[in-house]
Protein backbone atom coordinates (compact mmCIF):
# COMPACT_ATOMS: atom_id res chain seq x y z
CA UNK A 1 0.00 0.00 0.00
CA UNK A 2 2.64 2.38 0.83
CA UNK A 3 4.45 1.80 -2.56
CA UNK A 4 0.94 2.73 -4.60
CA UNK A 5 0.68 5.99 -2.52
CA UNK A 6 4.20 6.66 -3.11
CA UNK A 7 3.32 6.36 -6.80
CA UNK A 8 0.21 8.70 -6.84
CA UNK A 9 2.03 11.13 -4.46
CA UNK A 10 4.04 11.08 -7.83
CA UNK A 11 1.21 10.84 -10.69
CA UNK A 12 0.01 14.08 -8.40
CA UNK A 13 2.80 15.87 -9.03
CA UNK A 14 3.32 15.10 -12.76
CA UNK A 15 -0.27 16.32 -13.30
CA UNK A 16 0.60 19.49 -14.90
CA UNK A 17 2.03 17.06 -17.91
CA UNK A 18 -1.15 14.87 -18.32
CA UNK A 19 -3.08 17.88 -18.42
CA UNK A 20 -1.22 19.26 -21.49
CA UNK A 21 -1.46 15.61 -23.22
CA UNK A 22 -4.96 15.77 -23.19
CA UNK A 23 -4.91 19.68 -24.07
CA UNK A 24 -2.89 18.07 -27.49
CA UNK A 25 -5.30 15.91 -28.03
CA UNK A 26 -8.05 17.68 -27.92
CA UNK A 27 -6.60 20.58 -30.31
CA UNK A 28 -6.05 17.53 -32.65
CA UNK A 29 -9.74 16.74 -32.80
CA UNK A 30 -9.93 20.34 -33.02
CA UNK A 31 -7.89 20.88 -35.91
CA UNK A 32 -10.27 18.21 -38.22
CA UNK A 33 -12.70 20.76 -37.73
CA UNK A 34 -12.30 22.61 -41.46
CA UNK A 35 -14.78 24.95 -43.17
CA UNK A 36 -17.50 22.89 -45.29
CA UNK A 37 -17.33 19.70 -43.37
CA UNK A 38 -20.16 17.45 -43.91
CA UNK A 39 -22.53 17.67 -40.94
CA UNK A 40 -22.18 14.51 -40.72
CA UNK A 41 -18.46 14.32 -40.20
CA UNK A 42 -18.36 17.48 -38.37
CA UNK A 43 -21.21 15.92 -35.52
CA UNK A 44 -18.81 13.05 -35.08
CA UNK A 45 -15.58 14.93 -34.52
CA UNK A 46 -17.72 17.12 -32.08
CA UNK A 47 -18.48 13.82 -30.43
CA UNK A 48 -14.98 12.85 -29.75
CA UNK A 49 -13.88 15.89 -28.32
CA UNK A 50 -16.78 15.81 -25.76
CA UNK A 51 -15.82 12.59 -24.97
CA UNK A 52 -12.15 14.29 -23.72
CA UNK A 53 -14.00 16.94 -22.40
CA UNK A 54 -16.51 15.32 -20.69
CA UNK A 55 -14.27 14.69 -17.55
CA UNK A 56 -11.90 17.37 -18.21
CA UNK A 57 -13.92 20.94 -18.36
CA UNK A 58 -17.88 20.56 -18.20
CA UNK A 59 -18.15 23.45 -19.76
CA UNK A 60 -16.21 22.80 -22.66
CA UNK A 61 -17.89 19.12 -23.17
CA UNK A 62 -21.36 22.04 -23.13
CA UNK A 63 -20.39 23.97 -25.77
CA UNK A 64 -19.47 21.15 -27.80
CA UNK A 65 -22.78 19.31 -26.80
CA UNK A 66 -24.94 22.22 -28.07
CA UNK A 67 -23.03 22.54 -31.32
CA UNK A 68 -23.79 18.86 -31.81
CA UNK A 69 -27.40 19.57 -30.88
CA UNK A 70 -27.56 22.19 -33.39
CA UNK A 71 -25.77 19.95 -36.20
CA UNK A 72 -28.52 17.08 -35.77
CA UNK A 73 -31.72 19.60 -35.40
CA UNK A 74 -30.10 21.19 -39.31
CA UNK A 75 -29.43 17.50 -40.12
CA UNK A 76 -33.70 16.54 -38.89
CA UNK A 77 -32.02 13.58 -36.78
CA UNK A 78 -34.49 12.74 -34.20
CA UNK A 79 -32.14 9.80 -32.82
CA UNK A 80 -29.01 12.11 -32.93
CA UNK A 81 -31.26 15.21 -30.96
CA UNK A 82 -31.96 13.06 -28.05
CA UNK A 83 -28.44 11.09 -28.23
CA UNK A 84 -27.22 14.89 -27.69
CA UNK A 85 -29.78 15.95 -25.08
CA UNK A 86 -29.10 12.82 -22.86
CA UNK A 87 -25.14 13.60 -23.38
CA UNK A 88 -26.11 17.09 -21.95
CA UNK A 89 -28.11 15.97 -18.66
CA UNK A 90 -25.30 13.44 -18.04
CA UNK A 91 -22.84 16.50 -18.07
CA UNK A 92 -25.32 18.80 -16.19
CA UNK A 93 -25.84 15.94 -13.27
CA UNK A 94 -22.09 15.85 -13.14
CA UNK A 95 -21.78 19.48 -12.75
CA UNK A 96 -24.01 19.37 -10.10
CA UNK A 97 -27.00 21.42 -12.11
CA UNK A 98 -29.66 18.87 -11.26
CA UNK A 99 -32.58 20.72 -11.96
CA UNK A 100 -31.02 21.75 -15.63
CA UNK A 101 -30.66 18.02 -16.16
CA UNK A 102 -34.02 16.73 -15.17
CA UNK A 103 -35.21 19.56 -17.42
CA UNK A 104 -33.78 17.94 -20.20
CA UNK A 105 -34.60 13.75 -19.26
CA UNK A 106 -38.24 15.10 -18.75
CA UNK A 107 -38.64 16.28 -22.45
CA UNK A 108 -37.09 12.99 -23.64
CA UNK A 109 -39.73 9.87 -24.22
CA UNK A 110 -38.25 6.73 -22.95
CA UNK A 111 -40.73 5.09 -25.56
CA UNK A 112 -39.43 6.84 -28.57
CA UNK A 113 -35.84 6.09 -27.99
CA UNK A 114 -34.15 3.34 -30.29
CA UNK A 115 -33.11 0.73 -27.71
CA UNK A 116 -29.20 1.82 -27.79
CA UNK A 117 -30.13 5.39 -26.47
CA UNK A 118 -33.11 3.84 -24.30
CA UNK A 119 -30.15 2.11 -21.83
CA UNK A 120 -28.15 5.48 -21.78
CA UNK A 121 -31.61 7.20 -20.97
CA UNK A 122 -31.55 4.52 -17.68
CA UNK A 123 -27.98 4.91 -17.34
CA UNK A 124 -28.17 9.06 -17.05
CA UNK A 125 -30.65 8.76 -14.71
CA UNK A 126 -28.86 6.27 -12.16
CA UNK A 127 -26.11 8.29 -12.75
CA UNK A 128 -28.11 11.31 -11.79
CA UNK A 129 -29.83 9.70 -8.90
CA UNK A 130 -26.40 8.64 -7.60
CA UNK A 131 -25.19 12.36 -7.50
CA UNK A 132 -28.20 13.44 -5.76
CA UNK A 133 -27.68 10.72 -2.95
CA UNK A 134 -24.00 12.25 -2.53
CA UNK A 135 -25.15 16.00 -2.87
CA UNK A 136 -28.07 15.90 -0.89
CA UNK A 137 -26.08 13.33 2.34
CA UNK A 138 -29.87 12.95 3.41
CA UNK A 139 -30.99 9.34 5.00
CA UNK A 140 -34.68 10.43 3.85
CA UNK A 141 -34.24 11.71 0.16
CA UNK A 142 -30.98 9.14 -0.22
CA UNK A 143 -33.56 6.36 0.12
CA UNK A 144 -36.14 7.71 -2.02
CA UNK A 145 -33.22 8.38 -4.60
CA UNK A 146 -31.74 4.63 -4.29
CA UNK A 147 -35.60 3.90 -4.93
CA UNK A 148 -35.49 5.15 -8.01
CA UNK A 149 -31.82 4.22 -9.45
CA UNK A 150 -33.05 0.60 -8.74
CA UNK A 151 -36.14 1.35 -11.16
CA UNK A 152 -34.04 2.59 -13.84
CA UNK A 153 -31.75 -0.16 -13.65
CA UNK A 154 -34.98 -2.76 -13.39
CA UNK A 155 -35.38 -1.18 -16.62
CA UNK A 156 -32.00 -1.13 -18.30
CA UNK A 157 -31.38 -5.02 -17.28
CA UNK A 158 -34.74 -5.92 -19.36
CA UNK A 159 -33.20 -4.50 -22.14
CA UNK A 160 -29.74 -6.89 -21.81
CA UNK A 161 -29.44 -10.12 -22.93
CA UNK A 162 -28.58 -12.12 -19.63
CA UNK A 163 -25.54 -13.45 -20.59
CA UNK A 164 -23.76 -10.37 -21.80
CA UNK A 165 -21.26 -8.59 -20.02
CA UNK A 166 -23.37 -5.53 -19.31
CA UNK A 167 -26.12 -7.40 -17.69
CA UNK A 168 -23.64 -9.08 -15.21
CA UNK A 169 -22.32 -5.91 -14.50
CA UNK A 170 -25.45 -3.84 -14.05
CA UNK A 171 -26.35 -7.24 -12.09
CA UNK A 172 -23.53 -6.80 -9.59
CA UNK A 173 -24.75 -3.41 -9.20
CA UNK A 174 -28.21 -4.49 -8.09
CA UNK A 175 -26.58 -7.10 -5.80
CA UNK A 176 -24.57 -4.25 -3.77
CA UNK A 177 -28.19 -1.90 -3.43
CA UNK A 178 -29.58 -4.75 -2.24
CA UNK A 179 -27.00 -5.42 0.33
CA UNK A 180 -25.77 -8.60 -1.34
CA UNK A 181 -21.86 -7.68 -0.93
CA UNK A 182 -20.20 -10.75 -0.92
CA UNK A 183 -21.95 -11.45 -4.32
CA UNK A 184 -21.63 -8.24 -5.94
CA UNK A 185 -18.01 -8.20 -4.90
CA UNK A 186 -16.93 -11.47 -7.00
CA UNK A 187 -18.77 -10.35 -9.92
CA UNK A 188 -17.02 -6.63 -9.82
CA UNK A 189 -13.66 -8.85 -9.24
CA UNK A 190 -14.33 -10.88 -12.06
CA UNK A 191 -14.59 -8.13 -14.32
CA UNK A 192 -12.00 -6.07 -13.07
CA UNK A 193 -9.68 -8.89 -13.27
CA UNK A 194 -10.32 -8.21 -17.73
CA UNK A 195 -10.11 -4.77 -17.68
CA UNK A 196 -6.61 -3.33 -19.22
CA UNK A 197 -4.83 -1.37 -16.76
CA UNK A 198 -4.92 2.45 -17.00
CA UNK A 199 -7.83 2.49 -18.89
CA UNK A 200 -10.80 4.58 -17.76
CA UNK A 201 -12.91 1.21 -17.39
CA UNK A 202 -10.60 0.16 -15.17
CA UNK A 203 -10.40 2.92 -13.03
CA UNK A 204 -14.65 2.68 -13.08
CA UNK A 205 -13.63 -0.48 -11.95
CA UNK A 206 -11.36 -0.10 -9.40
CA UNK A 207 -13.52 2.76 -7.80
CA UNK A 208 -16.37 -0.28 -8.03
CA UNK A 209 -14.26 -2.62 -5.99
CA UNK A 210 -13.59 0.29 -3.18
CA UNK A 211 -17.51 1.14 -2.99
CA UNK A 212 -17.87 -2.68 -2.37
CA UNK A 213 -14.94 -3.40 -0.04
CA UNK A 214 -16.45 -0.01 2.10
CA UNK A 215 -19.40 -1.96 2.69
CA UNK A 216 -18.18 -4.92 3.41
CA UNK A 217 -15.61 -2.97 6.26
CA UNK A 218 -12.11 -4.17 4.26
CA UNK A 219 -10.40 -0.87 4.76
CA UNK A 220 -7.07 -2.20 3.64
CA UNK A 221 -8.59 -3.13 0.34
CA UNK A 222 -10.72 -0.13 -0.35
CA UNK A 223 -7.75 1.99 0.21
CA UNK A 224 -6.14 -0.24 -2.81
CA UNK A 225 -8.43 0.12 -5.27
CA UNK A 226 -9.10 3.77 -4.35
CA UNK A 227 -5.35 4.48 -5.01
CA UNK A 228 -5.80 2.41 -8.35
CA UNK A 229 -7.97 4.41 -9.17
CA UNK A 230 -6.68 7.89 -8.21
CA UNK A 231 -3.22 7.01 -10.28
CA UNK A 232 -5.59 6.22 -13.40
CA UNK A 233 -7.99 8.97 -13.51
CA UNK A 234 -4.92 11.77 -12.60
CA UNK A 235 -3.09 9.92 -15.37
CA UNK A 236 -6.04 10.02 -17.77
CA UNK A 237 -6.55 13.98 -16.59
CA UNK A 238 -9.45 13.10 -14.82
CA UNK A 239 -10.65 16.14 -13.28
CA UNK A 240 -14.61 14.79 -12.19
CA UNK A 241 -11.94 12.78 -10.08
CA UNK A 242 -14.17 10.92 -6.96
CA UNK A 243 -11.36 8.17 -6.05
CA UNK A 244 -8.90 11.15 -5.12
CA UNK A 245 -11.62 12.63 -2.12
CA UNK A 246 -12.34 9.24 -1.18
CA UNK A 247 -8.95 8.10 -0.66
CA UNK A 248 -8.09 11.55 1.67
CA UNK A 249 -11.42 10.73 3.68
CA UNK A 250 -10.08 7.41 4.17
CA UNK A 251 -6.11 8.53 5.08
CA UNK A 252 -7.53 11.31 7.24
CA UNK A 253 -9.61 8.38 9.29
CA UNK A 254 -6.40 6.81 9.45
CA UNK A 255 -4.11 9.11 10.56
CA UNK A 256 -2.07 10.32 7.85
CA UNK A 257 -3.16 13.87 7.88
CA UNK A 258 -0.15 15.24 5.43
CA UNK A 259 -1.23 13.25 2.59
CA UNK A 260 -5.09 13.50 3.72
CA UNK A 261 -4.46 17.01 2.76
CA UNK A 262 -2.12 16.81 -0.34
CA UNK A 263 -5.08 14.70 -2.08
CA UNK A 264 -7.94 17.32 -0.31
CA UNK A 265 -6.44 19.65 -1.88
CA UNK A 266 -5.40 18.00 -5.47
CA UNK A 267 -9.09 17.03 -5.60
CA UNK A 268 -10.37 20.97 -4.86
CA UNK A 269 -8.23 21.85 -7.31
CA UNK A 270 -9.66 19.21 -10.29
CA UNK A 271 -13.02 20.27 -9.08
CA UNK A 272 -12.30 24.05 -9.54
CA UNK A 273 -10.64 22.95 -12.97
CA UNK A 274 -13.63 21.14 -14.03
CA UNK A 275 -16.45 23.77 -12.76
CA UNK A 276 -17.93 21.02 -10.70
CA UNK A 277 -20.24 22.57 -8.23
CA UNK A 278 -21.28 19.31 -7.10
CA UNK A 279 -18.11 18.16 -6.36
CA UNK A 280 -17.15 21.34 -4.96
CA UNK A 281 -19.93 20.80 -2.42
CA UNK A 282 -18.97 17.43 -1.43
CA UNK A 283 -15.33 18.47 -0.76
CA UNK A 284 -16.30 21.29 0.80
CA UNK A 285 -17.75 18.85 4.26
CA UNK A 286 -14.55 17.79 4.65
CA UNK A 287 -11.71 19.74 3.50
CA UNK A 288 -12.39 22.26 6.58
CA UNK A 289 -11.96 19.34 8.92
CA UNK A 290 -9.19 18.17 7.25
CA UNK A 291 -6.99 21.22 6.71
CA UNK A 292 -8.04 22.29 10.60
CA UNK A 293 -6.36 19.13 11.59
CA UNK A 294 -2.94 20.07 9.41
CA UNK A 295 -2.47 23.30 10.62
CA UNK A 296 -2.91 22.00 14.15
CA UNK A 297 0.11 19.91 13.39
CA UNK A 298 1.86 22.25 11.87
CA UNK A 299 1.60 24.72 15.12
CA UNK A 300 2.52 21.72 17.15
CA UNK A 301 5.46 21.62 15.41
CA UNK A 302 6.48 25.49 15.69
CA UNK A 303 6.11 25.02 19.64
CA UNK A 304 8.44 22.15 18.85
CA UNK A 305 11.12 24.48 17.64
CA UNK A 306 10.51 27.10 20.67
CA UNK A 307 10.82 23.88 22.62
CA UNK A 308 14.20 22.72 21.21
CA UNK A 309 15.47 25.98 20.93
CA UNK A 310 14.96 26.48 24.80
CA UNK A 311 16.82 22.98 25.45
CA UNK A 312 19.59 23.92 23.95
CA UNK A 313 20.52 27.56 25.20
CA UNK A 314 19.62 25.51 28.70
CA UNK A 315 22.27 23.00 27.37
CA UNK A 316 24.86 25.93 26.68
CA UNK A 317 23.96 27.71 29.50
CA UNK A 318 25.27 23.94 31.56
CA UNK A 319 28.44 23.85 29.56
CA UNK A 320 29.11 27.20 30.73
CA UNK A 321 29.02 26.30 33.91
CA UNK A 322 30.67 23.22 33.61
CA UNK A 323 33.72 24.75 31.87
CA UNK A 324 33.93 27.23 34.64
CA UNK A 325 34.04 24.76 37.58
CA UNK A 326 36.71 22.94 35.26
CA UNK A 327 38.60 25.95 35.25
CA UNK A 328 38.16 26.33 39.41
CA UNK A 329 39.57 22.66 39.67
CA UNK A 330 42.54 23.59 37.91
CA UNK A 331 43.15 26.82 39.79
CA UNK A 332 43.02 24.49 42.72
CA UNK A 333 45.06 22.37 41.61
CA UNK A 334 47.94 25.11 41.15
CA UNK A 335 47.41 26.25 44.66
CA UNK A 336 47.91 23.06 46.29
CA UNK A 337 51.46 22.69 45.13
CA UNK A 338 53.33 22.92 47.73
CA UNK A 339 57.11 23.04 46.79
CA UNK A 340 57.76 26.46 45.42
CA UNK A 341 60.53 25.14 42.88
CA UNK A 342 58.14 22.92 41.76
CA UNK A 343 55.32 25.38 41.42
CA UNK A 344 57.51 28.16 39.65
CA UNK A 345 58.61 25.19 37.60
CA UNK A 346 54.93 23.64 36.43
CA UNK A 347 53.58 27.73 36.55
CA UNK A 348 54.56 28.14 32.83
CA UNK A 349 52.77 25.00 32.17
CA UNK A 350 49.61 25.98 34.42
CA UNK A 351 49.37 29.07 32.55
CA UNK A 352 49.81 27.33 29.34
CA UNK A 353 47.11 24.99 30.34
CA UNK A 354 44.80 27.62 31.91
CA UNK A 355 45.41 29.86 28.21
CA UNK A 356 44.44 26.40 26.11
CA UNK A 357 41.41 26.02 28.76
CA UNK A 358 40.44 29.90 28.05
CA UNK A 359 40.65 29.13 24.35
CA UNK A 360 38.61 26.17 24.31
CA UNK A 361 35.63 27.71 26.63
CA UNK A 362 35.49 31.13 24.67
CA UNK A 363 35.41 28.79 21.23
CA UNK A 364 33.08 26.54 22.91
CA UNK A 365 30.98 29.13 23.98
CA UNK A 366 31.01 31.46 21.25
CA UNK A 367 30.19 28.13 19.10
CA UNK A 368 26.95 27.74 20.71
CA UNK A 369 26.19 30.94 21.17
CA UNK A 370 26.37 31.25 17.59
CA UNK A 371 24.53 28.40 16.93
CA UNK A 372 21.95 29.56 19.70
CA UNK A 373 21.76 32.72 17.84
CA UNK A 374 21.51 30.70 14.46
CA UNK A 375 18.80 28.85 15.29
CA UNK A 376 16.57 31.93 17.56
CA UNK A 377 17.27 33.63 14.07
CA UNK A 378 15.96 30.70 11.88
CA UNK A 379 13.38 29.99 14.30
CA UNK A 380 12.34 33.59 14.44
CA UNK A 381 12.05 34.44 10.71
CA UNK A 382 10.09 31.24 10.44
CA UNK A 383 8.08 31.80 13.07
CA UNK A 384 7.71 35.36 10.94
CA UNK A 385 6.97 33.65 7.59
CA UNK A 386 4.54 30.90 8.73
CA UNK A 387 2.54 34.12 10.63
CA UNK A 388 2.52 35.60 7.60
CA UNK A 389 1.35 32.98 5.22
CA UNK A 390 -0.85 32.23 7.66
CA UNK A 391 -2.73 35.88 7.73
CA UNK A 392 -2.68 35.84 3.91
CA UNK A 393 -4.43 32.87 4.01
CA UNK A 394 -1.44 30.56 1.58
CA UNK A 395 -1.85 27.79 3.30
CA UNK A 396 -0.17 25.80 -0.03
CA UNK A 397 3.42 27.87 0.62
CA UNK A 398 3.47 26.79 3.90
CA UNK A 399 5.94 24.18 2.73
CA UNK A 400 7.47 27.05 0.61
CA UNK A 401 8.88 29.17 2.98
CA UNK A 402 11.27 31.20 0.94
CA UNK A 403 12.49 34.77 1.66
CA UNK A 404 10.03 37.62 -0.23
CA UNK A 405 11.17 41.10 -1.40
CA UNK A 406 7.62 42.25 -2.00
CA UNK A 407 6.48 44.71 0.78
CA UNK A 408 3.94 43.69 3.24
CA UNK A 409 1.26 46.47 1.39
CA UNK A 410 1.51 44.87 -1.86
CA UNK A 411 1.28 40.85 -0.47
CA UNK A 412 -1.84 42.33 1.63
CA UNK A 413 -3.23 44.06 -1.95
CA UNK A 414 -2.29 40.58 -3.76
CA UNK A 415 -3.90 38.98 -1.20
CA UNK A 416 -7.04 40.25 -1.51
CA UNK A 417 -7.08 40.32 -4.98
CA UNK A 418 -6.38 36.52 -5.34
CA UNK A 419 -9.61 36.23 -2.37
CA UNK A 420 -11.94 38.45 -4.62
CA UNK A 421 -11.01 36.13 -7.67
CA UNK A 422 -11.14 32.74 -5.60
CA UNK A 423 -14.56 34.20 -4.39
CA UNK A 424 -16.20 35.05 -7.81
CA UNK A 425 -15.19 31.83 -8.66
CA UNK A 426 -17.18 30.49 -6.24
CA UNK A 427 -19.77 33.03 -6.51
CA UNK A 428 -20.01 35.03 -9.61
CA UNK A 429 -23.59 36.39 -8.77
CA UNK A 430 -22.82 37.27 -5.59
CA UNK A 431 -22.83 40.94 -6.22
CA UNK A 432 -26.15 41.04 -7.92
CA UNK A 433 -27.53 38.77 -5.07
CA UNK A 434 -26.18 41.28 -2.29
CA UNK A 435 -27.79 44.06 -4.57
CA UNK A 436 -30.86 42.72 -4.32
CA UNK A 437 -30.91 43.33 -0.78
CA UNK A 438 -30.19 47.01 -1.25
CA UNK A 439 -32.45 50.01 -1.98
CA UNK A 440 -31.66 50.42 -5.73
CA UNK A 441 -30.27 53.69 -5.34
CA UNK A 442 -27.82 52.47 -2.76
CA UNK A 443 -26.49 49.44 -4.90
CA UNK A 444 -23.08 48.90 -5.55
CA UNK A 445 -21.27 48.65 -9.35
CA UNK A 446 -17.60 47.18 -9.69
CA UNK A 447 -15.85 47.91 -12.85
CA UNK A 448 -13.94 44.73 -12.62
CA UNK A 449 -14.15 41.15 -10.36
CA UNK A 450 -12.89 43.29 -7.22
CA UNK A 451 -14.53 43.41 -4.09
CA UNK A 452 -14.43 47.12 -2.38
CA UNK A 453 -14.03 46.68 1.49
CA UNK A 454 -18.11 46.92 2.70
CA UNK A 455 -18.70 43.70 -0.06
CA UNK A 456 -15.69 42.47 1.36
CA UNK A 457 -16.52 41.97 4.62
CA UNK A 458 -20.04 40.46 3.67
CA UNK A 459 -18.58 38.06 1.05
CA UNK A 460 -15.97 36.95 4.60
CA UNK A 461 -19.88 36.47 6.28
CA UNK A 462 -20.98 34.55 3.07
CA UNK A 463 -17.96 31.66 3.56
CA UNK A 464 -19.10 31.38 7.12
CA UNK A 465 -16.57 33.70 8.73
CA UNK A 466 -18.67 35.10 11.39
CA UNK A 467 -16.03 35.89 13.64
CA UNK A 468 -15.77 40.15 13.59
CA UNK A 469 -12.33 39.39 15.35
CA UNK A 470 -11.21 37.26 12.39
CA UNK A 471 -12.73 39.91 9.53
CA UNK A 472 -10.61 43.00 11.10
CA UNK A 473 -7.48 40.43 11.29
CA UNK A 474 -8.41 39.31 7.91
CA UNK A 475 -8.75 42.97 6.32
CA UNK A 476 -6.19 44.24 8.74
CA UNK A 477 -8.87 47.33 10.32
CA UNK A 478 -10.44 47.82 14.30
CA UNK A 479 -12.98 45.85 15.26
CA UNK A 480 -15.12 48.89 15.59
CA UNK A 481 -14.48 49.79 12.15
CA UNK A 482 -15.87 46.28 10.69
CA UNK A 483 -18.51 47.37 13.12
CA UNK A 484 -19.25 50.64 11.50
CA UNK A 485 -18.69 49.39 7.87
CA UNK A 486 -21.48 46.68 8.53
CA UNK A 487 -23.62 49.08 10.25
CA UNK A 488 -23.10 51.37 7.08
CA UNK A 489 -24.45 48.55 4.84
CA UNK A 490 -27.30 47.26 6.81
CA UNK A 491 -28.87 51.07 6.83
CA UNK A 492 -29.26 50.51 2.86
CA UNK A 493 -31.60 47.13 3.32
CA UNK A 494 -35.09 46.89 2.41
CA UNK A 495 -34.98 44.07 4.79
CA UNK A 496 -34.95 43.99 8.43
CA UNK A 497 -31.40 44.81 9.38
CA UNK A 498 -31.22 41.74 11.86
CA UNK A 499 -31.90 39.20 9.37
CA UNK A 500 -29.48 41.29 6.89
CA UNK A 501 -26.59 38.60 7.59
CA UNK A 502 -29.06 35.29 7.30
CA UNK A 503 -29.96 36.70 3.83
CA UNK A 504 -26.05 36.96 2.60
CA UNK A 505 -25.60 33.78 3.84
CA UNK A 506 -28.13 32.49 1.64
CA UNK A 507 -26.73 33.99 -1.62
CA UNK A 508 -25.31 31.66 -3.88
CA UNK A 509 -27.05 28.14 -2.05
CA UNK A 510 -28.64 25.93 -4.36
CA UNK A 511 -32.40 24.75 -4.37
Amino acid sequence: MDSLLKVLDKTISERPVYAAEKVSRIDELKSKLVKNLPLEDEFNINESIISEYESFICDSAITYINKNILISEKLNNRELISQSRLRYSFVLSICGLFTQAQEILSTINLNDLPTHLKFIYCWTYIRYYENLIKYTDDSKYGSKYLEEKMLYRDTIMSFLNKDSEMYIKENAFKLQDEGKYQESCQILMDIFSKEEPYTHSYAMSAMSLAIIYGYMKDDTQVEKYLALAAITDTRLAVKENEALLALAINLYDKGDVNRAYTYIRAALDDANFYNSRFRNTVIARVQPIIEDTYLQRIEQQKQNLRLYSILTSFFVIVLAIALYFIYRQIKIVSRARKNLKVVNGQLATVNQKLDEANLIKEKYIGYFMNQCGVYIDKLDDYRKNVNRKIKAGQVDDLYKLTSSTRSLEKDVEELYITFDKAFFKIYPDFVKGFNSLLRENERYKLEKEQLNTELRIFALIRLGITDVNQIAVFLRYSIQTIYNYKSKVKGKAIIDSEKFEEEVKKIGTFS
